[in-house]
């Protein structure tokens, strides 16, 4: 039985920054780790999610939430690029490591045991680890909310890195254990309040269109 659920149930708390509706329905989206490079020379990198991905006159990635008072929005607005860096699950601690080495004066790519490759297109770096990376020039940016912390940035995709491995569906493929993760973010239970961690997944195929006709 479907129930609805149009204010915070009381059991929840709202926690800051985030609608008590995302842990209810704690929709899953991609983990990207996004660089820059900073005033001083030094590499940027800031973990995101609350991403998704478009394809109109080119491939854009828009980011839903991103602070105004953080290195990324900075940089961005700086530079008017970036490199969008999808982790593999085998890199994906290192690049949350970036969260602990965030200081201005850190190299936050490096100091988080990871490599530096130069980007072709932008003036950004690439964490040579990843698996993916997307090179990506700034189309636009505003305010999510009128008077609000967070932005919506909108960048062009304009040159693809990606691990040849994940060109074959039959043998490595962009999805299961080795492909994309994906952030969900600590689920409630309406009923109870009961939270749940925050967790990693990745995504499995069910069936094809044509197979579920």
């Amino acid at each position: 039985m479907k129930k609805e659920i149009s204010n915070c149930p009381e059991l929840l708390k709202e926690e800051y920054g985030f609608s008590w509706m995302e842990h209810v329905l704690a929709i899953p989206s991609p983990l990207v780790t996004v660089t820059t490079y900073k005033k001083n020379g030094l590499s940027n990198a800031t973990m995101q999610s609350w991403c998704t991905f478009v394809g109109e006159n080119g491939y854009h990635v828009i980011f839903g939430s991103v602070n105004k008072y953080g290195h990324m929005y900075a940089t961005c607005k700086e530079t008017k690029c970036c490199v969008v860096n999808i982790p593999s699950k085998e890199v994906f601690l290192r690049c949350m490591a970036t969260i602990e080495n965030n200081e201005y004066d850190n190299d936050e790519i490096t100091m988080s045991n990871m490599s530096i490759q130069e980007a072709n297109k932008v003036n950004a770096p690439m964490i040579a680890e990843c698996m993916v990376n997307l090179e990506c020039e700034l189309q636009w940016e505003h305010d999510l909310v009128e008077d609000g912390y967070s932005a919506v940035m909108c960048f062009r995709i304009v040159n693809v890195w990606m691990d040849e491995k994940l060109f074959d569906e039959e043998i490595g493929g962009r999805y299961g254990d080795n492909g994309y993760l994906y952030n969900i973010h600590s689920p409630q239970n309406p009923k109870t309040g009961k939270e749940y961690e925050t967790c990693v997944g990745v995504m499995k195929k069910l069936a094809t269109y044509s197979e579920l006709k």
